[in-house]
């Protein structure tokens, strides 16, 4: 016998050796772990962890989780440790992990992202190797034939990707903040606009090596590291050297092309061929347009009822966490991971155990503000009516249109003084002291007061609104540059003193937000300059929300034109490639916002009068 066919067999032997230990009652005490090479179908091996319980002897369905990580959401602790999976690790599955090619303890290229082919078979991708995989477990495992996938992230989007060519034994799969479209609405780009800070340290990170490495940054806080960087030319030059390929990408392709369409998960998604449940949370940093964008996608295709969504109050991949109960400053007032690994299992075991009558709903919505769950039977809510909230003079916020003829606001955007995103200091984005996680739930009140950004808001509310579905803001602005960013926040505003908490008493709590590069007004693929002193329209989606305006509370806006460093510096003088622009490029622009009867800027809000929808208990 060859030395690789008896290391086969001794697996065989250790995960089919269940019955060791005793469990108290029918509930899982200990998993063993065995990790072994899988060969794919062109002979690359793929490292790959095996849980199996102890305790229990006939046949199982497999969890399988896929991620090119080392040491996040890939099976670091044992199953019936794992508050993302314990309960039900408790019922006993099949554990399986595995890296993807090129990546950590796996052979292979590693290719970021890379396109799928959906009508092809052949084509060896993320699709393949899950297929081969299941077929190495389905025989070498004791399983029921019934396989799941699920993940965060990276790992949501390798178990989208293997839901469009599944193999026979898939039967569910969750993918979890997972990627819609990188140009458009999440990791890389915002609607064309360039997420500085982080694709720098992830493409870093994820390809300067084979295993995940972190940019040696000489300082603590990196804004001024970011500022002193200069142009996005100045990255090839001074760090990278051109041995990034994801950054050589970025360069070589920054509107949006074949590229980049062949890369979105929203574009290769359709029809939902086996159960798929969406999850994502209103204030995750990473990937908030992705669940929401999937789910949209693949609603219009669904016909067998398997399309199907959860949206919490959460930063990215926190419903994994033991609690989630708090977000900054936001109380839930609620363990809200608790509430979703509950969900979570529900959906796993009826599709791969039969447990359960399977009448899932719709989607299944947090409610920030009352903090409640609700359930629905289509999303976004069909009761919602579109209301126009509209900018006035004095710096006031109405439902009422404006009637004067050439009402504005202007400041000066400077390239070189831009507005920081968050609170300073601006930490290594995965450092163990970041706040990257919980930035979209900061108060904004350290950024209301510059200059370079208009605040607007309402009188204290005399009641509640119910905002429940797509945001989307109308901007009519004119600048004195040639090209311009627009970043737009919708802001809940807590009373002067709030018993229930008064820590949160005056904060500004983002519940919407997102940045529009303008020379994509017309065309994300067909970029072009602003002609200085026009006045334009600018739609900028600042996706679905699910939040109650309470009473005396009041509802802000925000307008502004940097967001740095999460997001590069627009030059506000149009060159083709904003990855080529010099210093030379970068000049301040005055930025004019109009709010009269004839140029209304406003914020489209999906307005419900009636909130009576099923809560959740």
């Amino acid at each position: 016998m060859d030395k690789g066919r008896y290391v086969i067999c001794v697996i065989i032997l250790l995960l089919r050796s269940a019955g060791i230990t005793i469990a108290q009652g029918n509930e899982v005490l200990h998993y063993t772990k065995v990790e072994v090479m899988v060969p794919m179908r062109d002979g690359a091996k793929l490292f790959t962890k095996i849980y199996t319980p102890d305790n229990m002897t006939g046949p199982l369905p497999i969890l399988l989780m896929r991620s090119p990580y080392a040491d996040w959401n890939i099976g670091v602790l044992s199953p019936e440790k794992d508050p993302y999976v314990k309960n039900m690790a408790k019922e006993g599955y099949i554990f399986v992990y595995q890296n993807i090619r090129g990546k950590q303890k796996s052979e292979g290229e590693f290719i970021m992202e890379g396109p799928i082919e959906k009508n092809n078979w052949k084509v060896i991708d993320e699709a393949s190797d899950t297929y081969d995989l299941i077929d190495w477990l389905l025989a070498h495992t004791n399983n029921t034939g019934k396989v799941g996938q699920l993940g965060i992230s990276y790992p949501g989007e390798l178990a989208l990707i293997s839901s469009i060519k599944p193999h026979p034994a898939l039967k569910a799969v969750s993918p979890q903040g997972t990627v819609g479209d990188f140009f458009l609405g999440d990791d890389f780009f915002h609607n064309g606009a360039f997420r500085l800070s982080f694709a720098f340290e992830y493409s870093y990170g994820e390809e300067a090596i084979k295993g995940d490495t972190t940019f040696p940054f000489p300082m603590y806080d990196l804004f001024d590291w970011y500022l002193d960087l200069g142009p996005l030319s100045n990255v090839n030059k001074k760090y990278f050297h051109r041995r990034i390929p994801t950054w050589n990408e970025f360069i070589d392709h920054p509107n949006y092309d074949k590229y980049w369409s062949e890369r979105a998960p929203v574009n290769y998604s359709d029809t939902p061929h086996i159960p798929i449940l969406h999850v994502g949370g209103y204030w995750d940093q990473e990937n908030m347009n992705g669940p929401e964008a999937l789910y949209a996608k693949m609603e219009k295709y669904d016909t067998k009822n398997y399309n199907h969504i959860i949206i919490g109050p959460w930063r990215h991949g926190q419903w994994a966490d033991s609690n989630a109960s708090v977000i900054g400053d936001y109380r839930m007032d609620r363990n809200t991971a608790n509430d979703f690994v509950e969900l979570q299992k529900d959906w796993f075991d009826y599709w791969l155990m039969g447990k359960g009558d399977g009448k899932f709903a719709e989607a299944v919505c947090f409610q920030t503000g009352s903090n409640v769950w609700k359930s629905y039977a289509s999303w976004p809510d069909k009761s919602a009516k579109p209301t126009m909230l509209y900018l006035n003079d004095n710096k006031k916020l109405s439902f009422h249109k404006p009637e004067i003829d050439k009402g504005f606001d202007s400041y000066v955007s400077d390239p070189e003084n831009p507005v920081v995103y968050r609170t300073r200091p601006i930490e290594i984005t995965y450092s163990d002291s970041s706040n990257w996680d919980s930035w979209l739930a900061e108060d904004e009140r350290f950024a209301d007061h510059r200059p370079d950004v208009l605040s607007y808001k309402t009188e204290p509310l005399d009641s509640d609104i119910t905002v429940t579905g797509n945001l989307i803001a109308h901007v009519f602005a004119s600048i004195s540059g040639s090209d311009a960013d627009w970043v737009v926040k919708l802001i809940d505003v807590y009373p002067d003193y709030y018993k229930k908490q008064p820590d949160m008493s005056q904060q500004e709590l983002m519940v919407a937000s997102d940045i529009f590069r303008g020379r994509f007004r017309n065309g994300f693929s067909s970029p072009q300059a602003i002609v200085p002193g026009k006045v334009e329209e600018y739609d900028i989606g600042l996706h679905e929300v699910n939040h109650v305006f309470k009473k005396g509370h009041r509802i802000m806006v925000q307008i502004q034109s940097t967001w740095f460093p999460v997001f590069d510096r627009n030059p506000q003088t149009y060159v083709p490639n904003i990855f080529l622009a010099t210093g030379k490029d970068f000049i301040k622009s005055t930025q004019c916002i109009y709010r009269n009867g004839r140029y209304a800027t406003c914020i489209e809000l999906p307005i419900v009068k009636d909130d009576n929808k099923v809560s959740l208990k």
